[in-house]
């Protein structure tokens, strides 16, 4: 199943069993569906419960923040994180704080749909990775999967959760294929999980970096070095555990981001590993990231901004004091193109 229709599968199941449930967001309804994920959801639940939305993001967060009060459980969706922005008060002020301001006694059970990524030059308003900002709010679940069985599992247990939780979704990810149980399951808000396992060095990212990150981990390969490759899952709550756990049996890591490194997803795991791991290390522990600057809109120099698997094995490399080799170096793949490869069949 690709991973458009693994979140789609895992809303309508979701949508079946909470009937209070509805799906609301710009382009919801339209033929393309929010890449995919939402293609004849109006068909299927009716006009009541899969809806357009007017472009009014701070106004519309509220309402279904006051229809969570009431007892409803909606999704809201963004084509682009950066639409969000305009309803961060919202976010961040009332939603994440409500459950606790009310002393848990009244719960706020929405879902708000981010989508991130890079690409076709939309540079620095549209191709942003704001993983960091939301994950940095207490009362907020932050969840960002990178496999179609763990986006059908995890849209599942966003819908089924009592209190906010933000899904991010990179839209490279959306035409990739996995095997996807065909029946209701939800996968834990919390847990990482191992994408392969090794025995020299911890490698450990999130979304579709994370894609980068298993391909660089066959390549090494190569040279004799055996990573494991962690994928988060979740942001918030971080998996705590898995991460120190992997580090101090490996005791080497590279952490790789989806996101800016500065004050970021990488920083905060970084740390966790210096309080936690630093006697096991080896080596200093070592993060990769997109470039500290607004994404530009110029193709020949967003290419560089983000990091590949081949930039992933020169790391690994400069860590174990290895050489990388000139083909690798000379490879067009070296650094990032602004178009996803082969397996993405659109739309952007």
């Amino acid at each position: 199943m690709k991973f458009y229709n693994a979140i789609k599968d895992g809303t309508i199941q979701a949508m079946k069993k909470y009937e209070k449930s509805y799906l609301i967001g710009l382009g919801v309804p339209d033929p393309k569906g929010i890449f995919g994920t939402t293609i004849n959801l109006k068909k299927k639940f009716g006009s009541k419960r899969v809806f357009d939305m007017p472009t009014s993001e701070n106004g519309m967060t509220g309402v279904i923040i006051g229809s969570a009060i009431a007892g409803m459980r909606p999704i809201i969706t963004h084509q682009r994180v950066e639409f969000s922005l305009l309803a961060i008060e919202q976010i961040i002020n009332q939603a994440a704080k409500w459950n606790y301001m009310t002393d848990g006694k009244s719960s706020l059970p929405i879902v708000i749909r981010l989508i991130v990524g890079k690409g076709w030059g939309q540079g620095p308003q549209h191709s942003q990775s704001l993983e960091t900002l939301f994950a940095h709010i207490p009362g907020l679940k932050v969840v960002a999967p990178s496999r179609p069985d763990d986006a059908k599992g995890l849209m599942i247990s966003s819908i089924a959760d009592n209190n906010p939780v933000i899904f991010f979704e990179h839209r490279w990810l959306h035409n990739i294929e996995g095997m996807v149980q065909n029946k209701y399951y939800e996968t834990p808000i919390g847990k990482g999980r191992y994408l392969k396992k090794g025995k020299d060095i911890s490698l450990i990212s999130f979304s579709y970096a994370s894609l980068e990150t298993l391909q660089a981990a066959k390549l090494l390969s190569q040279f004799n070095i055996d990573a494991e490759v962690i994928d988060l899952r979740s942001l918030r709550p971080l998996d705590k555990n898995i991460i120190i756990n992997s580090v101090r049996k490996n005791k080497r890591v590279l952490v790789i981001d989806n996101g800016w490194k500065h004050f970021s997803i990488s920083s905060e795991i970084i740390t966790l590993i210096a309080e936690n791991c630093l006697n096991y290390l080896k080596n200093a522990p070592s993060r990769l990231g997109i470039e500290d600057v607004p994404i530009p809109s110029s193709r020949s120099i967003a290419k560089y901004c983000y990091p590949t698997s081949l930039q992933i094995v020169h790391k690994v490399l400069k860590i174990f004091k290895k050489n990388m080799p000139n083909k690798f170096l000379r490879d067009k793949k070296f650094y990032s193109s602004d178009v996803p490869g082969d397996y993405f069949s659109g739309p952007f």
